[in-house]
């Protein structure tokens, strides 16, 4: 855990993103799978949430994540930390504010090609009035909220 905590805040000093260096265990998973089964590549593809195939799955740094279909996955395979979702999947805003929090797949924000994704549209609402101030709100919680165990439903 020590070592994840130095990779993350040497993530966030040098710029790199916080989501490269995210552990297995700390990434939103329910039934061991990413994004509640919905397909990251959707998000940027098809511009919107789609739910995705357990028949189409691929495992990335310990964590499975399902996809709409085989282009998407094809996608993924090339350039997967391109379409992840920050803070491991847990909600921005919940991260901006310094806790962990579950997502609704539906409450999604793209800014500067990364994915964000919050507990309710509200949420999302709240974050996107305030974008840039709540990334760099979240970039810097991130090292701090990544250990937490605690998990607001």
């Amino acid at each position: 855990m020590k070592t994840m905590r130095m990779l993350a805040c040497a993530a966030v000093l040098t710029g790199a993103s916080a989501v490269a260096a995210i552990a297995a265990d700390s990434v939103n998973q329910v039934d061991g799978v990413a994004l509640h089964g919905f397909d990251p590549v959707a998000y940027f593809v098809q511009k919107r949430p789609l739910k995705g195939d357990p028949e189409i799955t691929y495992q990335y740094k310990g964590v499975t994540y399902e996809f709409y279909n085989a282009s998407n996955l094809a996608l993924f395979k090339k350039s997967p930390d391109k379409y992840l979702p920050q803070y491991g999947g847990f909600c921005a805003f919940a991260v901006a504010a310094g806790a962990k929090a579950d997502i609704d797949p539906y409450a999604f924000a793209i800014n500067d090609g990364k994915l964000y994704v919050n507990f309710s549209l509200d949420k999302r609402d709240r974050f996107q009035k305030k974008a840039t101030e709540n990334v760099a709100k979240a970039n810097g919680n991130w090292p701090k909220v990544e250990p937490q165990e605690k998990i607001y439903r």
